[in-house]
């Protein structure tokens, strides 16, 4: 890897910008100019607390930077990244890329009329649980998804379905290598305008249906997705940061010490070896490790590990179930 850095600010320093400035300072690949915030006195405030540039407008940040860094409401994704990717600014985005599909496909143009990096913020495929999976053969023809949250209006300006079931939507997409054949979802508003429960399930030409559920009004968080294929069960858990892989083997061979979670089981078709790994999971910053990913697609000049058509593709899916939600809503009040 070449040595230089990648100079970059940050655009917007919420909650979640005042995570990424710390992270963006950890990568050594980048070099953190300052950041952008339209709220003076929380650019203030950010910039005393930090040390860090707070610049007055978006372009006097645009100006001294090679790639930004946005972490801002939704509905502002698409103009702020547009504007960058216009003066050849590399841009990592924080999902969901943009309110709109239209905005994404309009943001696909930009890319590939300036040529510039592009990667969006789906945080949890730098999950340690999914990062435990690499190598894996897997060819899901169930999928089970629960993703529960405590109730945050930091999110609200979105359906959960952008705001939360996006996460999974995005990392079944990378698992399922086919086209989606149907879908059916419903949903719930309880406190927002928009849906703040949802369920969906999709179909594939391939066979392989999931079943996925999302809610920001639960008492107890939950973040796991099971897939279940002919020749193993995978069990994910985004919030322990941990996986279990379950695999059945013909006959009783590999019935050994070598395999302390090994059993022989009995069937219909004669004997089963099952074996229970629980691979190893390292712990990681995933926003941190994002990042870094980000700056290395720059500095070496390889694609992006969660790209704009990766992100595009999750957001059409999502507003696909929205849809479908909010039709069934409107016949409810009939």
């Amino acid at each position: 890897m070449a040595d230089r850095k990648v100079k970059t600010g940050l655009v917007g320093a919420g909650h979640l910008g005042k995570i990424h400035l710390k992270c963006l300072q950890a990568v050594p690949e980048l070099d953190l100019v300052g950041f952008f915030e339209k709220e003076e006195d929380v650019a203030l405030q950010v910039s005393q607390e930090t040390g860090i540039q707070a610049f007055s407008t978006l372009y006097e940040l645009l100006n001294q930077v090679d790639a930004v860094d946005i972490v801002t409401p939704t509905s502002t994704h698409h103009d702020i990244a547009a504007t960058a990717m216009q003066l050849g600014k590399h841009v990592f985005i924080e999902k969901p890329i943009t309110s709109t599909v239209e905005q994404a496909n309009a943001l696909a143009d930009l890319q590939k009329a300036h040529g510039v990096v592009v990667q969006v913020g789906h945080v949890e495929r730098f999950n340690p649980a999914i990062l435990a999976l690499n190598g894996l053969d897997i060819n899901p023809k169930f999928i089970e998804v629960h993703r529960l949250a405590n109730f945050n209006p930091r999110g609200t300006d979105v359906s959960v379905v952008l705001d939360l079931m996006i996460h999974d939507l995005d990392i079944i997409l990378s698992m399922v290598p086919s086209k989606v054949k149907r879908i059916m979802a419903n949903g719930v508003c309880l406190v927002s305008t928009t849906p703040d429960i949802g369920n969906a399930r999709i179909e594939w030409e391939n066979g392989c249906v999931a079943n996925v559920t999302a809610s920001r009004m639960s008492f107890k968080n939950m973040r796991k997705m099971r897939l279940f294929q002919p020749d193993a069960y995978i069990g994910i858990d985004f919030l322990d940061r941990s996986a279990q892989i379950v695999t059945l083997h013909e006959g009783a061979e590999g019935h050994s010490g070598e395999h302390l979670n090994t059993f022989v089981l009995e069937t219909a078709t004669g004997k089963k070896t099952v074996k229970i790994q629980m691979p190893e999971t390292k712990a990681v910053n995933a926003i941190e490790l994002e990042l870094q990913s980000f700056a290395r697609a720059i500095i070496n000049g390889t694609a992006p590990e969660v790209s704009l058509e990766d992100a595009r593709a999750a957001l059409v899916l999502a507003h696909d179930i929205s849809s479908r939600i909010e039709k069934n809503l409107q016949e409810q009040l009939l």
